[in-house]
């Protein structure tokens, strides 16, 4: 057995392999980076190494120096986690060549599956249904447009060597294709290395079906089941449970088995998952679930399966690795209940999604028995990584238990100032399509506005806000409601929407009671469920409602810049800027792109809000930005 075990990684996913690891008595050993000097991972493992500066390019990246800390520390094993070098399969190698033990696939294995077009090919071989698409090695922009044309529009566009959303553009039209590809492959080179790409057909109503898989170097190969992870936004998974909703018995036979041929094809050992495209126009059925790829590494999404299979894939790694058998044959193996995993990412959806970075001044996970994360409050959501900040999940009986489960744990977190998708996430978990499992990846684009929380208080909230804001609070530091304090009349609050006197009297008597020195509060006829939670933090009142975050200080305050309706153009984050479009003194349109933004593996373009000219271009490809900062203005003609 491994006795000592470097993880190649960080964050919660690092946090989630040293819990497993202590448990089995191994020691363990954490990497880090400058911007992860004082980060959860590192203080909960044994010994830690630093490795280099914040990006990941110079630090988590560099199998090298990863490698040689492994060595520094006498570790005798490397678990790469996922992400990162994970399914990188020299790294792989090098590993295996400094003598040391690691916890994944062969080198062999992540080659044969680490090529889209190429493991499609080998798919086929090994008699696992394929979608219908291009892999040819002509990567040239004539031959994609006319076998885009012939797959017949709308068309999917994905990067060979891709991964976890990067590299991918849906085409719906002709006239799109070559604008789409030429961004498809920029991402995909900055992401992977490789812009090479393939092209499949465009599945209409269509699933993410994925089966987690499990080999060893004694020749066993399982399966652990299957999970739906349908629910996407630019095709980054943001919801995914287990079982899937509306698989039958037959179908979940036909794919599980399909995924048990496609490893022992590449002779697999340790954890994998390999990832279909269900066809659910007429619901799922075995004839229209295809192959997409296969992941050689553990998944995000893996602790709705150990929830439903009572099994510890970190733990079933570490004895592969270490030579053992499978803990489990497939016929000791089954489903129990129905599990539902949600990503809280740092992002405000009101504002399309942008990555939202800084210090978590206020963190407090609902009520969920299990949290997989990677930071606590003080910590900082920082600019050089996935902005995910915790996993939640929910484990019931039922799958209608499960939602409800894990619908109150988000609509419960509490995350200040960094802005959050919790009630966004929320919202999509209650509305009546996902409760009636109606699932296609398009389901969050289909919805839209309505699933994003408003930024707007409510009176209510305005209220809540009034009452934590005023001398009804003691002192040190504002540690619950007096009750029978003397009272002001009124209390005048801000926000940057606006400003409100409020009644007191009138939020007292009509709003919410107090329980606790928590902050819990009720509506008069809520029941036994607190409707929001509120606290102060230095000047200001926050006040949690629904997963959603709502400020409000004692004194009118304003943005001090300019904004996009004075044509500015403002950076909505830190970021690099990958492209420029325009010139000084150009004439522009409403809507026709200026320049794009490369920010947390994610690119964002910033176009035009009216017609206008350029004026005052103060950036050019490859330059760094800071949030705020005015790139150009775009001057009414």
């Amino acid at each position: 057995m491994i006795s000592k075990l470097l993880i190649a990684n960080r964050g919660e996913i690092a946090c989630r392999i040293i819990r497993t690891a202590r448990a089995m008595a191994i020691a363990t050993v954490a990497v880090y980076s400058d911007a992860d000097a004082k980060a959860l991972h590192v203080r909960s493992a044994d010994e830690s190494v630093h490795i280099g500066p914040s990006p990941a390019a110079e630090s988590y990246l560099v199998g090298a120096k990863i490698i040689a800390a492994a060595q520094q520390t006498g570790a005798d094993a490397i678990h790469p986690g996922y992400g990162f070098l994970s399914e990188n399969a020299d790294f792989a190698q090098a590993v295996i060549d400094a003598g040391l033990i690691w916890v994944g696939p062969k080198p062999a294995s992540i080659r044969a599956m680490g090529l889209k077009d190429a493991a499609k090919q080998l798919m086929r071989s090994a008699g696992v249904p394929v979608t219908p698409g291009y892999d040819g090695s002509d990567q040239s922009v004539e031959r994609l447009t006319k076998e885009a044309e012939a797959i017949g529009y709308p068309v999917l566009i994905t990067a060979v060597a891709g991964g976890g959303g990067k590299g991918m553009r849906k085409v719906d039209a002709p006239e799109d294709f070559v604008a789409a590809l030429e961004s498809c492959r920029r991402e995909a080179k900055a992401s992977f290395g490789n812009d090479e790409v393939l092209l499949e057909k465009w599945i209409t109503s269509p699933r993410h079906i994925e089966v987690q898989v499990f080999g060893d170097s004694h020749g066993n190969v399982v399966h652990l089941f299957e999970r739906d992870c349908s629910l996407q936004r630019r095709h980054q998974k943001v919801i995914e449970e287990a079982p899937a909703p509306g698989m039958d018995e037959a179908t979940r036979a036909a794919i599980c088995a399909a995924a048990v041929r496609a490893a022992k094809a590449v002779d697999y050992e340790g954890a994998g998952t390999i990832e279909f495209i269900a066809d659910a126009s007429e619901g799922l059925r075995a004839d229209r679930i295809f192959f997409m790829e296969m992941n050689t590494r553990l998944q995000v999404e893996h602790p709705v399966t150990e929830e439903i299979t009572g099994v510890d894939l970190v733990e079933w790694q570490l004895r592969v690795a270490s030579g053992e058998p499978l803990p489990k044959r497939q016929d000791e193996l089954s489903i129990n209940g129905h599990a539902i995993e949600a990503r809280l990412y740092a992002e405000d959806p009101a504002k399309g999604f942008l990555p939202s970075t800084g210090r978590l001044e206020h963190l407090k996970f609902g009520d969920l028995e299990r949290i997989e994360t990677g930071v606590e409050a003080g910590g900082v959501i920082s600019p050089f990584y996935d902005p995910m900040i915790a996993k939640l999940i929910s484990h019931a009986e039922s799958r209608e238990q499960a939602i409800n489960d894990l619908n109150y744990g988000l609509t419960t977190t509490e995350v200040w100032p960094v802005r959050t998708n919790a009630g966004f996430v929320a919202r999509a978990l209650d509305d009546p399509d996902f409760r009636s499992a109606v699932l296609d990846t398009g389901f969050i684009e289909r919805k839209g506005e309505r699933l994003i929380p408003t930024t707007a208080a409510d009176d209510a909230t305005w209220k809540v806000a009034a009452m934590l804001s005023t001398d009804h609070c003691n002192e040190a530091p504002w540690a619950g409601f007096r009750l029978n304090a003397p009272k002001r009349n009124t209390v005048a609050l801000s926000t940057p929407d606006g400003a409100r006197v409020i009644d007191l009297d009138q939020a007292w008597s009509n709003t919410v009671r107090v329980v606790g020195e928590e902050w819990d509060l009720y509506s008069t006829d809520s029941g036994d469920a607190p409707v929001m939670t509120g606290t102060v933090i230095g000047q200001t009142a926050v006040v949690f409602n629904e997963g959603s975050a709502f400020e409000f200080a004692l004194a009118a305050r304003g943005t001090g810049h300019t904004s996009a309706a004075d044509g500015a153009i403002i950076a909505p984050m830190p970021g690099k800027v990958i492209a420029v479009d325009v010139a000084e003194g150009q004439a522009v349109t409403a809507g026709q792109r200026l320049m794009v933004l490369e920010a947390m593996k994610m690119e964002h373009a910033l176009t035009a809000p009216f017609d206008g000219v350029v004026e005052g271009l103060s950036v050019s490809a490859g330059g760094q930005v800071q949030v705020e900062a005015v790139l150009c203005t775009v001057v009414p003609q």
